[in-house]
């Protein structure tokens, strides 16, 4: 370790131990996690490129989708290239400022992530209960205002979290008992009282998910209420697929994180449970949501029939 200011210490590197106790097992458990992440890959990408070829697809509906599908690209490259070294090449060095670089595109694109499955309820509200003024409220320059504040959100709320990090003064063991670098793992390794990082830490979670999960909650409400008061039943048919996928891509990214969460915090969960569940948390929602989308998304189906019949002709 190298002294930092003359009052505290660095460690060149962090040894990312992987999944603590599964390391016999890491050759099978790479094969499911690489499928996962050529799925996200390619099912984000893919997602990019139909809405941006097809013109029925340019509404702020499908703009707020392709926003979560690069949040998801980032966050599953995020975790994934590193993990996938440590399974095969035994790569479990990372730098000082690559561990928290890492940490901190984990943890703003994670609240991204929130902010736009928030965003995506605000859409569903306006297009329901205003449809008349869905087009006319929100225009392009809204929708990039809303991202825009969103990415700010989890840069200004995010960044402490690396930097309160850095200034830690850190114990001879630089071994991190997870697959990457999260930031009660790294923080845990300090040899000093960490309870303002903890705290912290707390703070911004609870912030996200208390104010995220709320708006989408009223969100819905009043959504419901509106299809409540439709009186054709295909009407309320109708306008309750519109909501399926985005209703569904919510369930799963907010209980996973839920048990994630949990399981950080019960401190008899065993370590790799806890560690599987913080890399299923963040991988299973970008594998997911452009199979749950275009399974359940009409206009997706035909848009992607549409590309590959040009392909093949």
């Amino acid at each position: 370790m190298s002294p930092q200011n003359g009052t505290f210490y660095q460690p060149e590197n962090f040894i990312l131990i992987g999944i603590p106790g599964l390391e016999p097992s890491y050759v099978w458990i790479s094969i499911p996690l690489f499928i996962m992440f050529i799925l996200a890959i390619s099912g984000n990408l893919l997602m990019l490129l139909l809405i941006k070829m097809e013109p029925r697809l340019h509404n702020p509906m499908y703009y707020f989708l392709s926003t979560l599908s690069l949040t998801d690209l980032v966050l599953s490259s995020s975790i994934s290239l590193k993990m996938l070294s440590i399974f095969w090449l035994n790569h479990k060095e990372i730098s000082f400022l690559s561990c928290l670089v890492q940490m901190f595109f984990i943890h703003c694109f994670t609240s991204l992530e929130s902010g736009v499955l928030m965003a995506m309820a605000f859409d569903r509200y306006m297009a329901i209960c205003n449809p008349l003024h869905y087009t006319s409220a929100l225009t392009n320059t809204l929708i990039v205002k809303i991202v825009v504040a969103l990415v700010i959100r989890g840069i200004v709320i995010v960044t402490p979290c690396p930097w309160m990090a850095s200034r830690l003064p850190y114990c001879r063991t630089v071994h991190i008992p997870h697959s990457y670098c999260d930031h009660m793992a790294v923080v845990k390794l300090a040899c000093t009282d960490t309870t303002i990082n903890s705290a912290y830490g707390l703070t911004v979670v609870l912030i996200v998910i208390v104010f995220d999960v709320s708006s989408i909650a009223v969100s819905y409400v009043f959504i419901l209420r509106t299809i409540l008061r439709l009186s054709s039943a295909n009407s309320k048919n109708k306008a309750f697929g519109t909501c399926t996928s985005h209703i569904s891509i919510i369930i799963m990214f907010y209980t996973l994180g839920l048990f994630s969460f949990l399981t950080h915090r019960i401190g008899h969960i065993a370590l790799y449970i806890h560690v599987m569940l913080s890399f299923l948390y963040l991988l299973i929602p970008p594998t997911l949501n452009p199979i749950i989308y275009g399974v359940r998304t009409q206009e997706i189906r035909t848009a992607a029939l549409h590309l590959f019949t040009r392909t093949v002709t």
